[in-house]
């Protein structure tokens, strides 16, 4: 590292509407509160920052009262983990009070609160995480090699990897979604064993926690290489067996590149598992997926197409784009159908009753027929023709017994 680098970059989200007053609060000036993490690493990257991280030395019951002396908004998010939430010019600051591990069991952590820096910094999960900064000088605390892994684009536990695993279990999927995002090579070795290894804990997680992990990996920009080192490690094998190779995955990520669509982790998902509503639903089940995330998975394991206007209007713009996608379809100006705008019939069940239909499931069954003619012909907007669709169909239906 060069001396210049010794020192936190100056960048936008420094010098934000209020964040020099909330340090002023927290008591940034006398050593109380540093920035710590993500925005350390990120901004040392000269990457973009979203999230902004505050250690300190205060209580949460501190914080809680400093900030509301100085009006400043104040959300006990994690109160029992000493972590409070500050609004500043309507953007979260999440503000956390040093602490050490008392007791964990792979799923969560009892805590005690510390006024030693290096102790909080220790009992994070890699080194690159680990990076504190002052808020006034710039000046970085870098306890255990941070700053170097990052200039070698490696990810490492801090400590021993089978301990910090086995303090908590999830790191196994942070350990890849890591490596896929700021790694380099091959990742590091020791990492890599130790995940293997106890890649079984992940069965004692939450589904949610798993699914949280996993779409996070899989937003990234191309996480098929890591996805694919997973595999060969076994890492999906105990919670997600029927993920078994990335290829299609791969050829998905290269589709969405060269039709200019942004990644989307759910569609990701249905690349890797096979291309079957069964196992989308049971998977989707497995994980917790919300309703929506649910029937997008599954109808993306449908790999049944259409004209892609049509399509998009019987199922959705995002599922049919997912479709066509998966299906490595050419041709097809995706980010046109991406955009496209749903357009009315103008008939409704109404009209058909008014035509001499009785109410009942044969209006429902007319008018989905109605409107499949009507996707199919292009989407018409001449009433008079809409209408006398309407009227073949109603009187076709008038005609069955």
């Amino acid at each position: 590292m060069t001396a210049s680098e010794l020192r936190l970059p100056d960048a936008p989200w420094r010098t934000r509407s209020g964040m020099s007053r909330l340090l002023a609060v927290l008591g940034a000036d006398a050593g109380e509160t540093r920035y710590v993490g993500g925005c350390v690493r990120d901004t040392l990257l000269g990457l973009p920052v979203a999230d902004v991280d505050l250690a300190t030395r205060l209580t949460p019951e501190e914080v809680l009262a400093r900030l509301g002396k100085a009006r400043i908004k104040a959300v006990p998010t994690g109160i029992a983990h000493g972590t409070v939430t500050a609004v500043v010019a309507g953007a979260p600051v999440e503000v956390t009070t040093l602490r050490r591990d008392v007791a964990t069991d792979g799923r969560r952590a009892t805590i005690a609160y510390t006024g030693d820096w290096r102790e909080d910094a220790a009992r994070r999960d890699f080194t690159i995480n680990a990076l504190l900064a002052d808020p006034l000088s710039g000046e970085i605390f870098d306890y255990f090699g941070g700053r170097e892994d990052l200039a070698a684009r490696r990810v490492r536990f801090i400590g021993a990897p089978l301990s910090r695993i086995a303090e908590d279990h999830l790191r196994i999927l942070r350990f890849f979604r890591f490596h896929a995002r700021f790694g380099a090579g091959a990742p590091d070795a020791a990492a890599l064993e130790a995940c293997a290894a106890r890649a079984n804990d992940l069965m004692a997680l939450s589904r949610e926690r798993i699914a949280d992990e996993l779409l996070k990996l899989l937003g990234l920009p191309d996480p098929a290489p890591t996805v694919a080192l997973m595999i060969a490690q076994g890492i999906f094998r105990p919670v997600l067996p029927e993920i078994v190779s990335a290829d299609r995955l791969a050829a998905l990520i290269a589709a969405e590149t060269a039709g200019g669509i942004a990644p989307d982790p759910i569609r990701r998902l249905a690349a890797l598992l096979p291309p079957e509503q069964k196992v989308a639903e049971a998977v989707a089940a497995r994980l917790r997926l919300s309703k929506r995330q649910a029937r997008r998975l599954a109808s993306a394991a449908d790999p049944a197409l259409d004209a892609p206007e049509p399509l998009a209007y019987r199922i959705g713009n995002a599922e049919a784009v997912d479709r066509f996608l998966l299906a490595g379809a050419t041709g097809i100006d995706l980010l046109a159908l991406e955009a496209w705008q749903r357009p009315r019939l103008g008939i409704g069940g109404g009209d058909l009753i008014a035509m001499g239909l009785e109410a009942g499931p044969v209006v429902a069954a007319t008018l989905q027929a109605i409107e499949r003619d009507w996707a199919a012909a292009g989407f018409s907007t001449d009433k008079a023709e809409i209408r006398g669709l309407a009227r073949r169909h109603v009187d076709q239906a008038l005609r069955r017994p």
